[in-house]
Order: C-alpha cells, then structure tokens, then sequence
C-alpha cells in the first residue's frame, strides 16, 4: 500500500483511473487506448502477468475482448489466426482495432507509454487451409477447465497416461506431470482429434507429448508406449505397487532383490506391514474397479455409522464420483458436524461401530495434525494429512446379480474416511474431489497470484 500522504502526490489524470487485479486505483494515461491480451498461445499465467503490469504502468487492459478495445496483443500468431478466434466468439464481423505481436507490447512497457506501431508490430496474413486453423480454444490450467466425462480422444489420453504412470513409479514426477497435464488437455477437447494441425497453439503440450500423439495418429499406436507396456520392470512395478500399502520406492527394492510377482513375494519371506498384509490377501478385490452403485452402497453404511454416533453431522462422497466417474479404484468420503468443534473425537467412534457391525477388514486412523501440534511435536503438514482420517479396507456384501461361481459373498473395497471442521469443510470438498492434475495445477494458480500480488506490492512502494 501507498501511505495516504504520498498518494496524493501521485499525478492525477482528471481523474481518470483504472484498477488494477488487487483493487488498487492507479492513474490511467492513455485513455484513448484500450488494450486486450489474447490468452491464445500466450497461457494464462503470462497473460495475468502481463495484464497487470500494463495496468500498473497506466494502461488500460481489458480483461474481456469488447467493442471498446483498440489493440488485441497476441504473441505467436499470425493475423488469420487472431482474426478466425475473433470471428469464433462473435467479434470479426466489424473489427477496427490493431491487431499487433507482443513485441509492441513489451516496448511500450519499457518506455512507459505506446509507441510508434511499425510494419514489424504488426500480425502479419498468412495463406492457410481451413484444416490447419486451431479448432480449439483451452486454458492452460486444468482447473479452469469444465470436466468431461466424453473422452473423445481415449486412444491419445490412454498413451500419455500410460506413460505418465510408468514415469511415477519410476520417480520422475516432472515427466509424470507433463504427461498428465497432457492426457488432461486431450480429454477436454470437444471432438476427436485426427489430425497434427487441430493442435496449433494449444498449451501444455511438450515436445515429448506431441511425438507421443503423432506416432498414435500415424500409426494407430505409440511405439514408446507398447515397448513400455512389454517392459519386465513396467510389469512387475504395476503389480507390486497394486498391493495396498506398497509405493514405489519399496516395489523397486523388492524388483533389485529379484521379486516381480505376488508369487515369489509371497515366498520371499519380506516382512510385511499390516497395511501390506491385508493388500497382499485382498489383492484381486482391491485392483477391481469399484462401481458408482457400490459406492452408493458403502455412503448409506458409513451415514449410517456417523448418526448412530453424533446425530445432524453430514457426509459427502468426493473423489472421482464427485466428478461424475461410474467407476474408481477406491472411495473418498468426509465427514463434518454443523456446529463447530462437535466433530472433534467422532472418527473413533465412527470406526468402532464399523468394527463392530463386521464391516472393517483393516483400518488405521491418523489423528488430526493440528490436535497433535497441542500435545507436542506434530507430523508435518502435507496436504489433507492435516485432518482425521481413516484409511480402511470395507468388507462390502455383493448383491445376488454379483456372486461368483466361488459363492463369495462380498467383496473387499477400499475406503477413506476423512473428518473436516465445518469452518474448512468446503475447502476439503474442493481438495478431495481432485483429480491428481487440478490439485497440482490449483496450487500453481494460487502461487502465481500470491506471486503476483507481492510483486504488485514491490512496485507500488517503488513508485511511492
């Protein structure tokens, strides 16, 4: 913030103001231009920052394209390109503004007002085929994203998942989160793409990714991919890391000790955790999809548990059924009471009459962090970890349609119970519902506006 008797020595244009993203009114300099940044190409990211730094010099920089603007600033498009966006969102018909590069932007920037628009700054024409023209207009972050549940792209988006999946069990996060951010992209596009040039301009799509595609639409498959799929080591890590309670880490040191299958670790004689031993027994229940109806079967059981122990609290299902998904590999639900603190001590309760009604096959409860913090030294915080939570296998009986030729009964299901204050339980829906891409891809957005934000600061006190 400025100090109030420094602000009134702020040059003053008639009053004519503008506000920049945090609220702050700054003096507007060119009231006879109106600026707007094409997030086509340009990512969102770089169009928040750049925006604000415009509005922190005094232009004025439209969030939304209208008939008001004068310069449409793009960067990495030709004109045809800009114009054919344009005329998608209605606008081309009687379009009078400059249509300009970036490069006019960053230098009217520098010099702290509009310069002279030369050949240069100017998007220049370029002869393309219809076919060649982005079809499609995406942010870059997921989580401003509308979800689908049309995947019409499931031989593209099951390739880089693939791929993203050996490169976390492999520990290569950064490739894993490319490829995911990818597959994530592919999914959200409204037709099925069947050529290279449908994906001109679209962001999150590294190198890698886009060989990945060209070979699948060239090819009918990826050669990566299929050699991936025949890896011994690809094999033997989706196996043990499909046991319950096994990461990574530990399904590579068990693959270095010569262990690829639940037959020669059953024989190996590893000492196994709890949560390993129950994930070892109920192996093949555990890596079968859990359907939306058995989903719906274990909430009516655990609304159940939680009135017969604290009548009024209230449970959601969240995870990928939240999102629309009809099947998943396990189920996510939390858990909160309308008045603040009632919540406090109900997941032992909770889990005890499970217990007691036979529905539990293994469960391990986590006290909330921040209760732990009062009584001595706390876990770290990491993520949701802050709240009680209660990661169990359910013993779920099968309705008649589902019996086996064994004549099993039931089933095992994996459940995670996770109890939130009602100050903070609409944030932990949000964090709960996911997917893995959105949360990663939220906290990014969140830390470029904090980042944002204080840079704002920095340059408010410099101008004060």
């Amino acid at each position: 913030m400025v100090p109030l008797k420094r602000r009134k020595t702020l040059p003053s244009d008639a009053g004519n103001t503008v506000s920049d993203s945090s609220g702050h009114k700054v003096p507007n300099k060119f009231s006879q231009v109106v600026l707007f940044l094409l997030e086509r190409k340009m990512g969102a990211s770089r169009r928040f920052f750049l925006s604000q730094l415009g509005r922190n010099k005094g232009f004025q920089v439209a969030d939304v394209f209208s008939e008001s603007v004068t310069h449409v600033i793009s960067e990495n498009n030709c004109g045809t390109e800009v114009r054919t966006w344009l005329e998608s969102q209605g606008r081309g018909q009687s379009l009078r503004v400059h249509l300009l590069d970036v490069s006019w932007y960053t230098e009217s920037m520098r010099a702290g007002h509009p310069v002279e628009i030369t050949h240069r700054h100017k998007l220049q024409e370029q002869q393309i085929s219809e076919a060649e023209v982005a079809l499609f207009s995406v942010s870059s972050y997921a989580c401003q994203r509308r979800t689908t549940l049309d995947n019409h792209n499931s031989n593209l988006t099951d390739a880089l998942s693939l791929l993203a999946e050996n490169a976390e069990l492999n520990n290569e996060d950064g490739r894993g989160v490319a490829f995911r951010r990818a597959a994530a992209l592919m999914k959200a596009l409204p037709t099925q793409v069947i050529s290279m040039s449908q994906l001109r301009g679209l962001p999150c799509l590294g190198e890698h990714s886009l060989r990945v595609i060209k070979d699948v639409l060239e090819n009918g498959v990826s050669s990566e991919v299929e050699s991936t799929k025949q890896s011994k080591r690809y094999k033997a890590l989706k196996i043990l890391t499909g046991i319950f309670g096994v990461g990574a880490k530990t399904a590579d040191r068990w693959i270095r000790e010569g262990i690829y299958n639940l037959e020669q670790l059953r024989h190996s004689g590893q000492t196994l955790n709890r949560a390993q031993k129950s994930g070892l027994e109920h192996y093949d229940d555990l890596n079968e999809p859990v359907t939306k109806a058995e989903a719906d079967a274990i909430g009516e059981i655990v609304q159940k548990a939680v009135d017969s122990v604290l009548t009024g609290s209230q449970v959601a299902l969240t995870g990928g059924f939240r999102r629309g998904k009809l099947t998943g590999h396990d189920v996510d639900f939390l858990i909160t009471h309308p008045e603040e603190g009632k919540e406090v001590g109900l997941m032992p309760k909770v889990v005890a009459w499970l217990e007691s009604q036979g529905f539990l096959l293994y469960q391990k409860t986590t006290r909330n962090s921040y209760l732990e913090s009062k009584d001595g030294p706390a876990r770290p915080a990491s993520n949701m970890d802050r709240f009680e939570r209660c990661f169990s296998i359910f013993k779920l009986t099968k309705g008649k349609e589902q019996e086996t030729a064994s004549h099993k009964i039931w089933r095992a299901v994996r459940v995670d119970l996770v109890v939130s204050p009602i100050s903070q339980f609409a944030f932990a829906v949000l964090g709960w519902t996911g997917s893995k891409v959105i949360l990663h891809q939220r906290r990014r957005y969140l830390l470029i506006l904090v980042w944002s934000t204080s840079l704002h600061q920095r340059e408010m006190l410099e101008v004060a």
